[in-house]
C-alpha cells in the first residue's frame, strides 16, 4: 500500500496532466485482462493520447478547481482516464472502436475542450471526421474552382486545335 507522500506525488502528477490536456475521457475497465489492457494502451497511444488507471479519491482531489472537477466528482467503481492535448476525435474513435470490440470497457463521461459530455456525446464525437479529413475536404473545396477554370481555359485551346485539324483534313483552308 502506498504511503501518503507517494499518494501526494501521484495526485500532483495527475493534476498536472489534467491541466495540460483539454480532452479527458472517463472510462470503466472492469474484467479486462492484461493483454487487453496492453492492446488498449497501444491504440490510445496510436491516437496521440495517454491512458491511466486512477484511484477515485486521488483523482477527485487532483481535479478540484479545474475544468475536470465536475467530471471526476463522486467516482464509483474501477475507473480510468484517457487524455490528450491533440485531436479529441482521433482519441474518441480509438476508444469507441476498442469499446465496440470489448464490452467490458465502457465510457462514463468525458471532458472535451472544457465542456463535460455524456456517453452519447462521446459516441457522436467518435463518428465525426478527423481534423485531417476536414482539412482535406476544405482544401478540395478551395482548389476545385481553380481546377475548373484551368480545365475550361485548356478546353478552348484544345477545341480550337481540333477545329483547325479537321479543317486541314477536309481541305477547307484552300486559298
Amino acid at each position: 500500500m502506498k504511503k501518503k507522500p507517494e499518494k501526494q506525488k501521484d495526485m500532483e502528477q495527475l493534476r498536472k496532466q489534467l491541466s495540460e490536456n483539454g480532452t479527458v475521457f472517463l472510462t470503466g475497465y472492469e474484467k479486462l485482462t492484461v493483454e487487453q489492457d496492453f492492446e488498449l494502451r497501444k491504440s490510445v497511444r496510436g491516437a496521440g493520447g495517454n491512458y491511466k488507471v486512477i484511484k477515485n479519491r486521488i483523482a477527485e482531489k487532483a481535479a478540484e478547481g479545474s475544468p475536470a472537477g465536475d467530471l471526476l466528482k463522486d467516482l464509483k467503481g474501477m475507473c480510468s482516464i484517457a487524455y490528450t492535448s491533440g485531436d479529441p476525435v482521433a482519441l474518441a474513435k480509438a476508444l469507441a472502436a476498442y469499446a465496440k470490440a470489448r464490452p467490458a470497457f465502457t465510457f462514463k463521461a468525458g471532458l472535451v475542450e472544457g465542456r463535460v459530455v455524456d456517453v452519447t456525446g462521446i459516441q457522436t464525437l467518435a463518428t465525426m471526421p478527423s481534423k485531417e479529413e476536414l482539412y482535406s475536404k476544405l482544401l478540395y473545396l478551395i482548389n476545385a474552382p481553380a481546377q475548373r477554370l484551368v480545365t475550361a481555359m485548356n478546353g478552348v485551346g484544345r477545341n480550337l486545335a481540333v477545329v483547325v485539324d479537321q479543317g486541314v483534313k477536309e481541305n477547307k483552308f484552300q486559298g
